[in-house]
């Protein structure tokens, strides 16, 4: 089972990116299910979303405690909650920032990960661009496929057409492809330093 927390603030649309994701999952045939936990629902406020992905039926109904990944839609939530919290040093790091590691105050905690599995993407700027809308939770999904491979981009794609229509789908899905294409740039361009 790949179990993935998604931490952001209300109104960033974390339990939609969750039951995005356990759709992509699910059209490719496979298992899933999404749910939310709250704290004060509000805007603004932490909201962390789950999503299991399996070959199997899933059984389990408890918020993930030791995630395979985790996605930031808010960086600012890092130094404010244990959003890292249960990720083992050989799972996947998925922050939505324009900002380095480094600046975040990051670089060092993130050396105890595979370097292949850590990525930033400017998710909100992306999603601004093409959406007009500061909404990175689809977006962060195109970067999720590059970085883990769980599901494909074109799976996420469809999911979205399906969900929404017009402008609103037309921008996601570009901003998912373009977030996509930067992931597997940054990610080659990683491979490649190591190699050097």
């Amino acid at each position: 089972m790949f179990e993935v927390r998604i931490h952001g603030r209300g109104g960033q649309g974390v339990v939609t990116t969750a039951e995005l994701l356990s759709v992509a999952a699910f059209t490719e045939g496979r298992e899933a299910q999404a749910f939310p936990t709250f704290g004060s629902e509000r805007t603004g406020a932490p909201v962390v979303g789950f999503c299991r992905i399996d070959n199997r039926p899933i059984r389990a109904h408890e918020p993930i405690a030791e995630p395979d990944a985790v996605i930031v839609q808010d960086s600012t939530l890092i130094h404010h909650a244990d959003v890292f919290g249960g990720l083992r040093s050989d799972g996947y790091l998925l922050l939505n920032t324009s900002r380095s590691l480094a600046e975040l105050g990051l670089d060092s905690f993130v050396r105890q990960f595979r370097p292949e599995r850590v990525l930033t993407v400017p998710a909100t700027e992306l999603a601004l661009t093409h959406l007009g809308r500061p909404l990175p939770g689809a977006v962060l999904l195109g970067a999720f496929a590059a970085l883990t491979g769980q599901v494909q981009v074109e799976s996420v794609v469809a999911v979205v057409q399906d969900r929404f229509s017009g402008t609103v789908a037309a921008g996601n899905i570009a901003a998912i492809r373009a977030a996509y294409d930067l992931a597997r740039r940054t990610l080659e361009e990683a491979a490649d330093a190591l190699t050097d």
